[in-house]
């Protein structure tokens, strides 16, 4: 049995012939003025060409190959590191539970877990609507997967599968030097001067470990009470090397897009882009008078009240 089902497209009328094969043939009719069937291919020709068009480029951006370029960019880092699966995070955070989220940040989430062995750590996620994270998790991962000091956080490992990135980190009880000075009250902390100044020497000590004493000299560009964790005794440890740059021993300077946190920054470096390890120095000054006065540097963004200008107006005085 063969029927056929009339279909009009640009004013012309097809007919659509179905056989037992269950193949489809086109006919044109010859009645009325229409596109001719060379035109109609060449419609749906360059339709398709668009679609592979838009594809290519979708693909080249990186939307539809975020986890093969990843692969391929780790692979060219050497990597000093543990690495676990998806499964293993997932049993260690309770499948990433809201009850073990215990911060957020431009980079993503971060969830308390616990390995089999009873080990705690800090699961530190990366946005997946983040491409800026893209590049923080590679650079963080390039970093301090080949640094190893008592005073920046250790890292145990990372996970890559699926959409997923996923740093693993060793877990800080007293979370950081921010909220233990001016956070809530919930979770500000009780410091008395000698633990003050112990946390202002381990800073130091992993300062001077990145810029002087380790095989690759790193700026980390963006030193903040945030980025300081405190560990079961109060000790201050580095984090978050998502910006962190490489300073190479033959430049005086870097000349770099300017990242990082305004109210930390070394003039030189936020005005002209300007990077030594001194813009380290510089954040750390500002992390100082932040560990003596027990305030934050920018307490009201809007009026700019901060150390800085609170010092131009004493000096003015």
């Amino acid at each position: 049995v063969q029927t056929t089902t009339p279909i009009v497209l640009y004013r012309r009328v097809y007919y659509i012939e179905e056989t037992t094969p269950k193949l489809i043939h086109f006919t044109v009719s010859k009645d009325g003025d229409g596109v001719s069937g060379g035109a109609v291919a060449g419609i749906v020709i360059g339709t398709l060409s668009l679609i592979i068009i838009v594809l290519g480029v979708l693909w080249w951006q990186g939307y539809l190959r975020r986890g093969d370029s990843m692969e391929l960019e780790l692979n060219g880092l050497e990597l000093n590191t543990g690495s676990f699966t998806l499964k293993q995070i997932k049993t260690a955070t309770n499948n990433f539970d809201v009850a073990n989220k215990i911060g957020e940040g431009g980079f993503g989430s971060v969830y308390k877990g616990v390995l089999p062995d009873g080990t705690l750590i800090a699961v530190k996620q990366l946005s997946s609507k983040s491409k800026q994270g893209n590049r923080e998790f590679l650079n963080e991962l390039g970093v301090i997967s080949a640094l190893q000091h008592p005073h920046l956080v250790k890292l145990y490992g990372c996970c890559i599968e699926g959409n997923q990135l996923l740093l693993a980190y060793e877990y800080m009880e007293n979370n950081s030097l921010a909220l233990a000075l001016f956070g809530p009250k919930e979770w500000q902390l009780e410091l008395d001067w000698p633990t003050r100044y112990r946390i202002c020497i381990g800073i130091a000590k992993g300062l001077a470990f990145l810029h002087e004493e380790s095989r690759l000299k790193i700026v980390h560009r963006d030193i903040k009470a945030t980025n300081v964790l405190l560990d079961k005794n109060l000790n201050a440890k580095i984090s978050d090397f998502g910006l962190a740059k490489l300073d190479e021993e033959d430049n005086t300077h870097i000349s770099t897009r300017v990242a990082g946190t305004y109210g930390y920054m070394a003039p030189e470096y936020a005005l002209r882009g300007y990077l030594t390890d001194k813009a380290d120095v510089y954040s750390y000054g500002i992390v100082l008078l932040e560990i003596v006065s027990g305030t934050g540097n920018i307490a009201d963004r809007e009026k700019e009240n901060n150390f800085v200008n609170n010092m131009k107006l004493d000096v003015a005085k």
